[in-house]
């Protein structure tokens, strides 16, 4: 009766859940070479060795290895727009399932999956956490424990759009912490921080300063989408 229909468009395709052929020609896949700390794609073939972008030899990254499923353009950006701002929590099942393959070089047996947070006005305003039920499709795909609650976001930042790079982690300097309660999960445990979209790489930062401090083991990072500055 509901024939299925492209996630990007809305024209008729072969399968739910799918890309008509427009759609997908429109959606950068981050495959092939990639930035082995925050998964930007890179020119070149894919030899087997850790490569990394020039912001990644700049910045000193806190995290151990870093993923991405799509760069931030085209129909990916729309809809991680549609599904970060437009409730379309239809789009959950095949975003995570793309997110799900990014991540398979960098999991690790036992890793504990934590979402980055929102503040609670954030939150109230927006009604869901996408980084939460991303991260939450992506534990049960991969068998590995979630932590929803594991990291707070302690005060009410500005949103990072339009900040410039230093703007962006000064932004977010002593922002969030490990919830008291959840400590003991996390002590000893590798740890795979999961957003939406990574730009700058200060959330991130924020988020596994913050999980190393507590006792965390090691921290990678998983986005939905990657900026690259020729997106």
């Amino acid at each position: 009766m509901f024939p299925p229909r492209c996630i990007a468009c809305g024209d008729l395709v072969s399968t739910d859940f799918g890309l008509c052929a427009a759609c997908w020609r429109d959606t950068p896949f981050a495959t092939g070479l990639v930035c082995d700390k925050c998964g930007v794609p890179l020119p070149g073939e894919d030899e087997g060795r850790a490569e990394f972008c020039d912001d990644c030899l700049t910045l000193a990254r806190p995290w151990k290895r870093g993923r991405a499923a799509l760069v931030y353009n085209g129909a990916a950006r729309r809809m991680v727009l549609a599904f970060k701002h437009g409730d379309r929590l239809d789009l959950l099942r095949p975003l995570a399932g793309w997110m799900n393959r990014a991540a398979a070089p960098i999991l690790e047996p036992g890793m504990l999956v934590v979402p980055v947070p929102l503040h609670r006005l954030r939150l109230l305003k927006r009604r869901y956490n996408q980084s939460v039920l991303l991260a939450a499709a992506l534990a049960r795909a991969a068998a590995l424990d979630h932590a929803p609650d594991l990291l707070l976001r302690t005060r009410a930042t500005a949103s990072q759009e339009g900040l410039h790079r230093d703007d962006r982690f000064a932004n977010l300097a002593g922002a969030v912490r490990v919830n008291p309660r959840r400590e003991a999960v996390l002590a000893g445990r590798a740890v795979l921080l999961v957003d939406d979209v990574m730009t700058s790489g200060a959330t991130f930062a924020a988020c596994a300063d913050a999980c190393l401090a507590a006792g965390a083991k090691n921290v990678s990072v998983l986005a939905l989408a990657r900026v690259a500055k020729d997106a």
